[in-house]
């Protein structure tokens, strides 16, 4: 597809075919344009929408963009890559997005929940989102960096060669970690951030030449929300490394 970034609207399914298909130099607008004031889900928000299979590759911006209180929201075994700015940022009042089985690579500020510090207004009580089984393949930091989020479930994805840190968790965001894999990273979880600290409960993870985490206070339970299946720790690393990216679905 053209070198630009592509607004998604309502409703809409976008899916590769094979290992190939996918954008260079461009991306994905999934929301509506920031609106100075709106602190509320206007009725035409972008909801409802599912991408699978599709390779991001040097991005002029993000590879995926989820704004102004999008919701409903599913990516799933993408490849992203050394976009100029996040890979998968949601901010903005987004919620009920799932990013599940991608490969993450060669990036740096890999995936943002959460805009900026001043955002309370529009992103208290929303940005809940999910990360499940995903590789964070060699990335720096943010998998993800999470602000207000709650809850923040992140679980039995693989972390492999992060030189930053794992799982963020600042300015008063809650996040839930739990049956992750994490190898050679510096700081696998941490909620010591520039301003304010967040939240963070760690359970059942496993930890390979890494730090140690950086965790506390209580947190919303994910299982309140949906019901779900933790795979073993020790089993991630080899179903995340086969399964997760483009190539890998049969259509």
């Amino acid at each position: 597809l053209p070198p630009r970034m592509h607004q998604v609207t309502s409703n809409k399914t976008i899916i590769g075919i094979g290992a190939n298909s996918g954008f260079a130099n461009g991306g994905l607008n999934i929301g509506l344009p920031f609106r100075e004031g709106v602190t509320a889900p206007p009725a035409d928000a972008i909801r409802n929408v599912i991408i699978r299979n599709l390779r991001f590759a040097n991005s002029a911006d993000d590879a995926i963009n989820i704004q102004m209180f999008t919701h409903h929201v599913w990516i799933d075994h993408c490849d992203l890559s050394n976009a100029f700015d996040g890979l998968i940022d949601i901010r903005f009042g987004s919620s009920y997005v799932t990013v599940s089985w991608n490969r993450f690579s060669q990036h740096s500020k890999t995936s943002l929940v959460g805009a900026d510090d001043s955002n309370a207004a529009l992103d208290v009580g929303r940005l809940k989102v999910t990360y499940h089984h995903n590789w964070f393949d060699g990335s720096i930091e943010r998998h993800p960096r999470v602000r207000y989020g709650e809850p923040v479930h992140v679980f039995n994805n693989f972390y492999l060669n992060n030189a930053g840190y794992g799982v963020g968790c600042f300015q008063n965001s809650g996040c839930v970690i739990e049956g992750n894999s994490f190898e050679n990273v510096a700081v696998p979880i941490t909620i010591n951030g520039p301003t304010d600290a967040g939240r963070a409960v760690e359970r059942l993870n496993i930890y390979v030449r890494s730090g140690s985490p950086i965790t506390g206070g209580a947190v919303i339970e994910p299982y309140t929300f949906y019901s779900y299946v933790l795979d073993k720790a020790e089993d991630v690393r080899g179903a995340v490394a086969q399964g997760a990216g483009v190539g890998k679905l049969r259509f």
